[in-house]
């Protein structure tokens, strides 16, 4: 078996492959991994080094929307999964091209690429953003879509694309659609690992508004089991919610965050919503059609969120050159309640 994993080098598709190079998916422990990321400023070579030395790993630097890097990266694979993508809420407002390109565009040649090629099994990793905002109740899959930024938009595009080569060119093509995950390795803009880093360091917190928006809260080892299980048992063309079944709102896991990291109030800064308190209230997924694979997330949101806060404390080495990267582009991270 041979995986390809665009956007491999991010904060969910990295651990996707360090969790197949170590045996964590049944009857893929032999799998060959070729990780394809264009590094840009969320891919992280870092975040492979616990499989640096794998032997089934093969990196190679490329551009899903250019073809003739695809062309030269996706022959001999039998399974692509496809976590590239553009995904910072905040950033799409202030410039949506790149993330039309990236996640329409590039998701396209991706499919395109692999049809080329033969490749037997898709995986296009979307979000559940894409329905919009919902007051009562949770989205199922075949809910309207009514997608609310530039980045949400340019996720629907692409699912529905996944939908057009599934039905028009019979790709064995799937897409998932997740809730906000947090975890380890997660780059330090949004919103867990910015006030996890803030509070460690002793600085102030960006609250929007009064942090009414709610989320629901999935630890990215589980949704990649989800996303596992979604290759191994999906069904072309459709697609499948992955939740961690925990809502919170934004001052809730604010609270939350300041006793996991011994802060009180008196550092959080409330802060003007950047859409004027447009960003979406409330997301929730019905995630039934993949537990009928066999899916139920398996950490709580309290030990996940110990074991990311440990893990921010035990890896400054990692995520202080990115922050300090960012304040001297003059680009300093910015709360996204989306992710």
């Amino acid at each position: 078996m041979r995986v390809l994993v665009t956007g491999g080098a991010g904060f969910i598709g990295s651990h996707y492959v360090r969790t197949m190079l170590t045996g964590g998916y049944p009857g893929y422990e032999d799998a060959e991994v070729t990780v394809f990321d264009k590094l840009t400023y969320a891919g992280n070579r870092a975040n492979l080094a616990p499989v640096a030395g794998s032997p089934r790993l093969r990196f190679v630097q490329g551009d899903i929307c250019l073809r003739a890097d695809l062309d030269a990266a996706v022959p001999g694979h039998d399974l692509v999964v496809n976590f590239a993508a553009e995904s910072h809420v905040d950033r799409s407002i202030h410039g949506a091209s790149d993330f039309v390109l990236t996640n329409v565009l590039g998701a396209q040649q991706v499919f395109e690429a692999a049809l080329r090629h033969g490749v037997r099994r898709v995986l296009h990793v979307s979000t559940d953003e894409v329905y919009g905002s919902i007051d009562e109740g949770s989205w199922t899959e075949d809910c309207l879509l009514e997608p609310n930024s530039p980045y949400s938009a340019s996720k629907a595009g692409s699912d529905l694309v996944a939908r057009a080569y599934a039905k028009t060119h019979g790709l064995d093509v799937s897409v998932t659609r997740c809730s906000n995950n947090y975890g380890p390795y997660h780059f330090p803009e949004k919103v867990i690992p910015l006030f996890v880093t803030n509070l460690l360091d002793g600085e102030p917190v960006p609250l929007y508004g009064e942090g009414a928006n709610v989320r629901d809260w999935l630890f990215v080892d589980d949704h990649c089991r989800g996303i596992q299980l979604v290759v191994e048992k999906g069904l072309p063309g459709e697609y499948y919610n992955i939740g961690g079944g925990r809502e919170l709102s934004n001052r809730e896991l604010t609270g939350l965050l300041l006793a996991a990291t011994g802060r009180d109030w008196s550092y959080v800064q409330p802060v003007p919503d950047p859409r004027g308190g447009g960003h979406d209230l409330r997301y929730s997924v019905d995630y039934g059609r993949t537990a009928a694979l066999g899916y139920a997330p398996r950490v709580s949101f309290e030990e996940g969120l110990a074991l990311t806060v440990q893990w921010y404390r035990d890896n400054r080495a990692w995520w202080e050159p990115l922050k300090a990267a960012a304040a001297t582009a003059h680009r300093p991270a910015a709360q996204d309640p989306e992710a």
